[in-house]
């Protein structure tokens, strides 16, 4: 007669008992035991952790120029380029210019707009307050739409305040709370390395990435910034093709139309760099695919490892366990209900590996989080798969031994010793 579900649902549940029973029992092997299950889920999960991470700040640098979108530097996105090579990129490729920035927008015709961009560190001052080290960014006014830079409160600079330097600012979320907590900072007036700016708005919060803020900001209009700075270094332009389609088209005809003002030679190397999200995805997707072969690598040895150790564990609970066996196969147990025992005891076995290895990884995680600049972000996936893998390898592993406790003899298996 089959098993019903409610015996086969009271065996599974005995099954689980009696693996937890022993893991309890044996703290110090059992431990031992899922050693290797234990550092390969917590490794996979952390380094699927990182990669989340990354993730989330690929897509904040996309998002910011969106699919239409791209940039024209002095030097592009390098990768993995050595400090020499980044020093002869530096001395190759000469700064951008205002000239080259009206030469672009009189020119190019596969662009709806091309705005310009500065930065450099400054202190600012609000009454007795001080904060060093911000990211000062001239803008031109286009720029707000170009690379979506958004008020919570106030307004962008306009044309006209851009073409009379006027000396207005729209501070980031960092310089708000320092200066004006609580209170709405339009109209106030703080000094930029020792000179008045009024505040006109603030920018909504951007959080942090890499462990850095990307709030710690203050935008004003661009002939400011060069009225106060010069216009010789740092510029940088972003521009938006007219649709995502021509985007391609747009970053070729900028390039043409700047080799032709930099009167480059036929066959002569880009003396800038141009990059759009496309771009950014491709150096995420090269460093992340040495992170994931690197871990998969070393997960699969662990694996491997605290597969191996976990069949021989079983091995020997089931030349511990003969008699037991003999005695279940005499009272009427079959093949099916030994052999589905020590897989359920086997899974759970490295099942609870799995378990206390995401615990570690998340323990890491929040340590890394606090202490270092890496993004560590585990997703709810990653607990399901550490815990789901580590168990189809015990049950992967434990299928020997229990076809080796299924076909012990029962009358030989009941002259085996207690």
């Amino acid at each position: 007669m089959s098993a019903t579900p409610h015996s086969q649902r009271a065996a599974f549940i005995e099954a689980v008992k009696v693996a937890l029973t022993s893991l309890w029992s044996s703290k110090l092997r059992s431990f031992l035991t899922l050693l290797g299950v234990i550092l390969a889920t917590t490794t996979l999960i952390a380094v699927m952790g990182v990669i989340h991470g990354m993730d989330v700040y690929i897509a904040q640098q996309v998002s910011d120029m969106g699919a239409s979108g791209f940039r024209v530097r002095r030097i592009g996105i390098l990768g993995d380029v050595d400090p020499k090579k980044l020093l002869e990129l530096l001395k190759k490729n000469p700064e951008m210019t205002r000239e080259e920035y009206d030469f672009l927008r009189t020119h190019a015709t596969y662009t709806s707009e091309i705005g310009m961009d500065a930065e450099r560190g400054v202190s600012i001052r609000y009454e007795n307050t001080e904060v060093k080290d911000v990211a000062l960014q001239g803008y031109t006014p286009n720029m707000a739409a170009i690379s979506n830079l958004q008020t919570e409160s106030g307004r962008f600079f306009t044309e006209s305040e851009n073409r009379r330097r006027a000396a207005v600012a729209v501070i980031g979320n960092d310089l708000r709370e320092k200066f004006f907590p609580g209170v709405d900072p339009v109209g106030k007036t703080l000094t930029i390395d020792g000179r008045p700016f009024e505040v006109i708005g603030a920018s909504k919060k951007l959080g942090s990435v890499f462990g850095q803020s990307r709030d710690n900001f203050v935008w004003v209009p661009i002939e400011m910034y060069f009225k106060m700075y010069g216009s010789r270094q740092g510029i940088g332009f972003n521009a938006i093709a007219f649709d995502p389609t021509l985007l391609n088209k747009a970053q070729e005809e900028v390039r043409m139309l700047l080799r032709a003002h930099r009167h480059a030679k036929p066959g002569e190397e880009d003396n800038f760099g141009i990059f759009a999200s496309d771009s950014l995805m491709q150096i995420w997707e090269q460093l992340t695919g040495v992170i994931a072969a690197t871990a998969i690598a070393i997960v699969s040895v662990f694996m491997v490892v605290g597969g191996v150790v976990i069949m021989n564990i079983m091995l020997a609970v089931v030349t511990e366990r003969t008699h037991e066996i003999g005695i279940r196969k005499a009272v009427g147990a079959r093949r099916t209900d030994i052999l589905s025992q020590f897989l359920v005891e086997s899974s759970v076995l490295s099942g609870t590996g799995g378990l206390m290895g995401v615990l570690l990884a998340w323990a890491i995680a929040m340590a890394v989080r606090q202490a270092t600049p890496v993004p560590m972000v585990l997703p709810a996936s990653s607990v399901f798969l550490g815990v789901g893998l580590s168990s189809v390898v015990g049950l992967f592993f434990g299928v020997y031994p229990a076809q080796r406790a299924a076909k012990l003899d029962p009358i030989e298996a009941l002259r085996a010793e207690k």
